[in-house]
């Protein structure tokens, strides 16, 4: 099951971080995956364009937050969620319920990966855009 967070305003990187600590920790999240519009190149110096910390990995925020796609367990993880969000997102959010992330391999993955598709991994599938260089874009956090 996937759920999508749409704050009612971009988020800042110090509240992104934050946020995505907090949702880390509840038991019955899969993945998630940041939308949102890009950030300058990291020479711009944009503020908002840093390095954050999760489960002791540094990970170069290359997006302003307008969205967080989840997949799910179970639907009692939701009522984790929106505790969650609201201690962080005091401006407003909507959560959905809806299909976000794809789980299956499909024709655009072979024509980008070829005869590597089988190499990459499930857990990368539906993490990124299908144009995009992978290692630029998907950072993989184990759970512990």
């Amino acid at each position: 099951m996937d759920i999508e967070i749409f704050p009612h305003r971009y988020l800042s990187a110090d509240t992104t971080e934050n946020l995505l600590k907090d949702l880390d920790e509840i038991e019955g999240v899969k993945r998630m995956v940041l939308q949102g519009q890009r950030l300058p190149p990291a020479e711009s110096e944009h503020p908002d364009r840093r390095i954050i910390t999760l489960k002791g990995q540094e990970i170069d925020l290359q997006v302003k937050t307008g969205r967080v796609l989840m997949e799910i367990q179970e639907e009692a993880v939701i009522d984790e969620v929106r505790n969650v969000c609201e201690n962080y997102l005091p401006f407003g959010f909507n959560i959905h319920v809806g299909t976000y992330i794809r789980k299956q391999k499909t024709v655009s993955d072979t024509l980008k990966y070829g005869e590597t598709l089988d190499e990459v991994s499930d857990e990368l599938v539906g993490l990124t855009d299908q144009n995009a260089q992978l290692s630029e874009r998907v950072r993989i956090l184990k759970k512990k």
